[in-house]
């Protein structure tokens, strides 16, 4: 994969605002749905870190045909202590900048680890629709992220429950140059 990077402002910006439109509607429908399965699992990454899923959103959608994952890290600037509470709860008013995305299936909402980084991990009707969402994404993310601290990757031929039940099916997306941060090893 190629360096993760955000798209030019004014594209990300016009696909967000499409978005935006499309969750109305979504919403509207009753096609999108915060269940609780996975509320409080504790996944544990390559890097040390582990977070706790405090969210999940899902869409009422056909089961992917081109399945897979994306994670998306961040540290948010000036958030600490209390603060990070308060972004749980607010943060679900975030949900219209991605539900209305073309192919999106799912998103876990990872709390914060040790160091402070969030993290989505999302399944994905197709890497390329995914990708153009994590570069649309960056750039609202870097309106209150750390400078340096947005990242992306995308794991094709992946389901997120898969993902998350035998973690060794990344085998084959493990890249030498990447930082682990990414890679699952546990999810309890």
């Amino acid at each position: 994969m190629a360096r993760s990077c955000p798209l030019p402002k004014r594209t990300a910006f016009l696909a967000v605002a499409r978005c935006c439109a499309r969750t109305v509607a979504m919403l509207a429908a009753g096609r999108v749905h915060l269940p609780r399965r996975h509320i409080g699992r504790l996944i544990r990454f390559a890097d040390g870190t582990s977070g706790r899923v405090y969210r999940e959103t899902a869409v009422d959608r056909p089961p992917p045909t081109d399945p897979c994952v994306l994670l998306v890290s961040f540290r948010l600037r000036g958030v600490r202590g209390r603060g990070h509470a308060l972004f749980e709860r607010e943060s679900l008013l975030n949900t219209p900048l991605f539900v209305g995305f073309p192919g999106l299936v799912s998103k876990l909402w990872i709390a914060h680890d040790d160091r402070g980084t969030y993290r989505g991990l999302y399944e994905w009707d197709g890497p390329e629709l995914a990708e153009a969402y994590a570069r649309a994404l960056w750039r609202v993310l870097a309106l209150v992220s750390v400078r340096g601290s947005i990242d992306y990757r995308v794991m094709t031929g992946l389901h997120r429950d898969d993902l998350l039940a035998e973690p060794s099916r990344q085998a084959g997306h493990i890249e030498p140059e990447a930082g682990p941060w990414w890679r699952v090893v546990d999810a309890a």
